[in-house]
């Protein structure tokens, strides 16, 4: 691969990479770490100053948890297999030593802050469970133990909960990086089964944002294809546009590597930076030194581009690529602070006020009872559905008809509207039962009521079941509607359940009573004004000479098993023959053809009475009835004014998080509003 510039180039250029105005140094002019801190201290500084304000803001909201508002941030997360080298790169940025041991050796994200400052004595701190603690630069390795013991728990377990250490030294680049713990398979003593999971869930959350660059530490001895921290990187991003590979222990390995790097097999967009990382007992200096003796010396070191070796090119890079990232991500994170912000503002100002008396209580039950009301008046009577525009399901006059329109269905499909079977078995038998002493050419309606009543008790279960769904159907919304306006009262709001429950169950069992009474009226008697009955019955009586004459076998040729009837289709008639009296086929068919007209009525009839019935109900229960609910809430006591002075812990605890919340927000609006003008002045400057 070409130099890191070169893959970098397609990133924003509100901050351009300084020292690419500044005169090269040859790499056999940089021998040692004095030399090569003097040839790029003038080129640091120069640009630390000017990005230093916007990592400062970056770094004030990582301190105000602004992430945990959902408002990501860019971050250097450094990742890595275990024993790939990692800490050492650390070490090397920050010359600070750290923590080292067999296994894995860090156990929490470590997010290290490097400041350059030219104080001559280093300033270093802790930032852990809201204290800092000052630390020694030859205690950092102890203290930074003795933090992750008090975060994750003495042993090998692993925390994601963050520790910080904050380096202001000379020298050092102005970065901050997120360390987390080296990727392992094998558990060892003292680990959890589960350690890999844990790792790869910390490792995955960190860099996953899209705003999040990714260090990846490489070991040169190893097949980067391979290396599990490389096919997690490309699990989030893919191209590896915001992946930037460090290699190390290049010495143990040196001969292809140029190769490795330049083939770039795993997409390293962002370019490869080998290192030599110090060993032993080296200090800094000596470390530098030898580093620079290796890539100049070495025959397979030396042939790799000199812009992508050597720990101070690393530092540029990332210095570089952190700054582009924090200009680019900027004014989205102003964006999303800011719609944040709103958003909890406007959730908190919907939130009700702690009540402190009881007129104050009265008030409020009273609107929300009022505002409950018209709710359900929207959605069970005017058909209006603003409030629940997605929620099909609480769209009442429209489920209404869905479920008028299936009873009607089911009533015309049931067994009771079936004409043709065991045709005129039913009339005959009712007609023998009605003898009596009468005229012969007259037909008794007696007969006709005992069918009527047989069948209208053999479907009088429909409606029942059909008044029964819908009130069911009516409780669901009621609580539904009930639950939304009283969320905020708990208290109250089971109380308030309750009550609209025994109300709908009380309109309920009134409401099938008098489907009851329905059901009862049409078995009483028949009768209809409707002039489609005798329209009706004259019509299908048309029928009735050829249907005797096939039966009676008065017409000439064979008699058939079978007669197609208008309105009835293919009948058995077979079952008739046994009837040798002609004139009680004639009565049955005539009964038959009444009982048939009349049941059209009927069917239709009953319908029309439940639609009716059920929209009347409905009507009281929004405009009147639900008032009840408002008494039996004040009660002769008092008791449900004294309940909506108790606020619940959940509404108390979901105030102040979005009190704190908005606090957080607030200061973290106003720091990035500080530097937001500078992007525009940097811009100037560096270009």
């Amino acid at each position: 691969m070409g130099s890191d510039d070169e893959s970098d180039s397609g990133s924003i250029d509100v901050i351009i990479d300084y020292e690419d105005s500044q005169p090269a140094t040859p790499p056999m002019e940089q021998p040692n770490v004095v030399g090569a801190a003097a040839a790029q201290a003038p080129i640091i500084s120069s640009y630390n100053d000017k990005i230093r304000p916007l990592l400062d803001v970056i770094d004030r909201l990582r301190l105000l948890m602004v992430m945990k508002e959902g408002i990501q941030l860019p971050t250097i997360v450094v990742v890595g297999d275990q024993s790939s080298g990692k800490s050492s790169v650390l070490e090397s940025l920050a010359g600070v030593n750290l923590p080292r041991s067999q296994g894995i050796c860090t156990r929490v994200p470590l997010i290290i802050k490097l400041q350059n400052h030219a104080r001559p004595r280093p300033e270093l701190y802790l930032e852990y469970n809201g204290k800092m603690v000052p630390v020694e630069e030859p205690q950092i390795a102890t203290a930074i133990n003795i933090a992750t013991d008090e975060i994750a728990g003495p042993g090998k377990s692993i925390s994601d909960i963050p520790l910080t250490l904050v380096v202001r030294k000379d020298g050092v680049p102005d970065l901050t990086m997120v360390d987390l713990p080296g990727i392992t398979r094998v558990p060892v003593h003292g680990q959890p089964d589960n350690i890999y999971e844990q790792i790869r869930d910390i490792i995955m959350q960190y860099i996953t944002p899209k705003e999040s660059i990714i260090l990846n530490v490489l070991s040169a001895t190893v097949d980067f294809s391979t290396c599990e921290s490389i096919r997690m990187s490309q699990q989030v991003d893919k191209n590896g546009e915001r992946t930037l590979a460090v290699v190390t222990k290049v010495d143990r390995a040196p001969e292809g590597l140029v190769d490795k790097v330049t083939a770039d097999d795993v997409n390293i967009g962002l370019g490869y930076v080998c290192v030599r990382n110090r060993i032993g007992d080296e200090s800094y200096e000596e470390a530098r030194k030898e580093e620079a003796r290796l890539f100049e010396t070495n025959a397979h070191l030396s042939c790799i581009d000199k812009s992508i070796v050597g720990v101070h090119v690393l530092a540029q890079n990332l210095v570089r690529i952190q700054a582009n990232a924090i200009a680019k991500c900027l004014p989205e994170i102003v964006k999303n602070i800011s719609a944040k912000l709103d958003a909890n503002v406007s959730e908190l100002e919907k939130m009700p006020k702690a009540l402190t008396s009881d007129a104050d209580a009265t008030q409020a039950m009273m609107r929300i009872i009022q505002a409950a009301k018209e709710s359900l008046k929207k959605l069970l009577w005017r058909g209006e559905f603003d409030e629940y525009p997605e929620d099909n399901t609480k769209h009442g006059t429209a489920r209404f008809v869905e479920m008028l329109n299936r009873f009607s269905d089911e009533l015309h499909n049931c067994e009771e509207s079936n004409l043709s079977k065991d045709f005129l078995t039913e009339e005959i038998k009712g007609l023998e039962d009605a003898k009596g002493i009468e005229l012969p050419n007259f037909l008794p309606f007696e007969a006709f009521l005992r069918i009527l009543r047989k069948k209208v008790e053999r479907i009088s279960y429909l409606p029942i079941k059909f008044t029964e769904k819908y009130w069911d159907y009516i409780d669901d919304v009621v609580m539904s509607v009930l639950t939304r306006h009283w969320e905020m009262y708990y208290h109250v709001k089971v109380f308030a359940k309750g009550a609209a429950h025994n109300l709908v169950q009380k309109l309920r069992e009134q409401s099938i009573n008098r489907v009851k009474e329905i059901v009862e009226m049409e078995k009483l008697t028949g009768y209809t004004c409707n002039p489609d009955y005798m329209m009706e019955w004259n019509e299908l009586m048309k029928e009735q000479d050829h249907f005797i004459n096939q039966i009676s076998g008065t017409d000439m040729g064979p008699l058939p098993c079978c007669v197609n009837l208008q309105g009835f289709g293919e009948i058995q008639v077979e079952h008739l023959r046994q009837h040798s009296n002609v004139s009680i086929l004639q009565q049955a068919f005539a009964l038959k053809m009444r009982m048939v007209a009349y049941w059209k009525i009927f069917k239709v009839r009953l319908v029309d009475s439940m639609a009716l019935h059920l929209q009347y109900h409905v009507h009281n229960l929004v405009h009147n009835d639900i008032d009840e609910i408002m008494k039996e809430l004040m009660g002769p006591d008092g008791h449900g004014i004294k309940m909506m002075l108790v606020e619940s812990p959940a509404i108390v605890a979901k105030r102040e998080k979005l009190k704190n919340s908005i606090k957080v927000l607030k200061e973290s609006k106003d720091s990035v509003a500080k530097v937001m003008d500078r992007i525009v002045v940097y811009d100037a400057y560096l270009v």
